[in-house]
């Protein structure tokens, strides 16, 4: 996991140190899964966490994107005050081909299926 000297930095897991397992796990509840799906939709650039409307407490949001940092699944920064998080699917992609993708593409289903969409 790299780390970095400023307090402010945050741990993520380097490309290979990655694994498809905390992957899945990360992927495998509604709430993590539905902030990605959210963040695929929205593009390459960097979101706030008050960006997105989740039926939890904000402690409980903050644990949900820390689940997803440190399995490699999302890249959080600090730009200002705010702290900004960003999809690695340039990562997962090349270490998990069509994973994301086919994720992604069944959970949409299954929103559609339960009018969640």
């Amino acid at each position: 996991m790299t780390t970095a000297t400023n307090p402010r930095a945050l741990a993520h897991p380097a490309r290979e140190e990655i694994r498809l397992e905390g992957v899945l796990h990360a992927l495998s509840d509604a709430v993590r899964l539905r902030i990605v799906r959210e963040m695929a939709r929205g593009g390459s650039g960097g979101f706030s966490c008050s960006y997105f409307d989740l039926p939890v407490t904000k402690s409980t949001t903050t644990h949900h994107f820390r689940v997803l940092r440190e399995s490699g699944v999302i890249r959080q920064t600090y730009q200002g005050t705010a702290k900004l998080s960003s999809l690695r699917r340039d990562d997962l992609d090349a270490l998990f081909p069509g994973l994301l993708d086919a994720v992604l593409t069944a959970a949409d289903s299954q929103a559609v299926r339960l009018g969640d969409s």
